[in-house]
């Protein structure tokens, strides 16, 4: 079994070096860092994880804090950007340590969780407006990364997708196609994705110099349930909407269902458009009528993030990083002129 005192002797280099350099110390020569990298890889040695945090200082373990009575692990955008982040922690040793607070206590639990040593850093998810969680850590001068961003950004890290863009192009794309009154299926109206997404909207509208129908915008949460009652009474209107935007797969399998009901067809009587995050459990293409998206896999940003983070923790990264991914617009069978 290798250990470092082995790997030392075949590098011929102290074991003093060889730990610094697995343990990404800047003092060490890259050209060094890579040589050992390298030969702990070819003979499968690693560290002794207590050791390591002993000599770095640092937990090993990144946070991640979710609000208490929302059943994130049973939310596929969840699941499906977890996995992305713990694959690519794995790689480098790093666990995550998960846990729940109330929206009143989260600011208090970031706070305890820094303070008992347990996390080098957190991901923030699902950032508010004004979010009380990214004004906490900023205060606190403690590393993180935010999966999105919210109205002050210029200070912090984040990965986000331009969710403005996005729906501004579904949109034009929609209006092109001779739709006027077209509904848009959102999330909540603190949600700045959601803010982002209705800019976007409405900005195509204006572009186009077209009255905004404002009695087909819905702002809810983002359930199958949520997508099938509110679209129901829309396509109950004297004047009903002849195209539906959602902001997610699961409001589009609801809205398909009231579609369904109404005895409308898709692509036919009623287009529709998604925002797909790319999950492993469900394929838009797959649908009973392929869907025209918006698309950008979830998973990588929590790929993304992660790396990130670990960036920030180990410092290579010392001015705030930060990502906006343009997204594609896939035109498929569920989309056509307006009837």
């Amino acid at each position: 079994m290798t250990n470092l005192k082995t790997l030392s002797d075949h590098l011929g280099l102290s074991q003093a070096t060889v730990s610094r350099a697995l343990n990404g110390y800047t003092t060490v020569k890259p050209a060094t860092r890579l040589r050992v990298e390298e030969a702990a890889k070819r003979l499968n040695y690693r560290p002794n994880s207590s050791a390591q945090r002993l000599a770095t200082g640092k937990a090993g373990a990144f946070g991640v804090i979710v609000t208490a009575g929302e059943n994130m692990l049973i939310d596929p955008h969840f699941t499906e950007f977890l996995a992305g982040l713990t694959r690519t922690l794995a790689e480098s040793d790093i666990d995550i340590l998960m846990t729940a607070a109330t929206l009143e206590n989260q600011s208090a639990t970031y706070q305890r969780f820094a303070n008992s040593g347990k996390v080098d850093g957190f991901i923030v998810s699902a950032p508010k407006n004004m979010d009380p969680r990214i004004e906490t850590l900023l205060d606190m001068d403690f590393p993180f990364v935010v999966h999105g961003q919210c109205e002050r950004s210029d200070s912090y890290s984040f990965y986000d997708i331009d969710n403005r863009g996005a729906f501004e192009k579904a949109t034009d794309y929609l209006l092109q196609l001779g739709h006027r009154r077209i509904a848009i299926l959102n999330g909540t109206p603190d949600a700045m994705f959601a803010i982002q997404r209705n800019a976007g909207y409405l900005a195509a509208f204006e572009a186009h110099g077209v009255p905004v129908p404002e009695d087909l915008m819905v702002q809810d949460l983002m359930t199958e349930e949520v997508g099938y009652d509110r679209l129901k009474p829309l396509l109950e209107l004297p004047d009903p909407p002849t195209a539906v935007l959602c902001s997610s797969m699961i409001l589009a399998l609801g809205g398909q269902r009231a579609i369904r009901e109404k005895g409308l067809k898709i692509g036919e009587d009623i287009s529709i458009v998604s925002h797909d995050d790319g999950l492993s459990s469900m394929k838009t293409e797959n649908f009973s009528v392929p869907l025209t998206v918006t698309r950008s896999p979830i998973r990588t940003a929590g790929t993304e993030l992660a790396s990130m983070l670990r960036s920030i923790v180990d410092g290579s990264a010392t001015t705030p990083i930060q990502r906006v991914v343009p997204v594609d617009l896939i035109v498929r069978q569920s989309t056509a002129p307006a009837p």
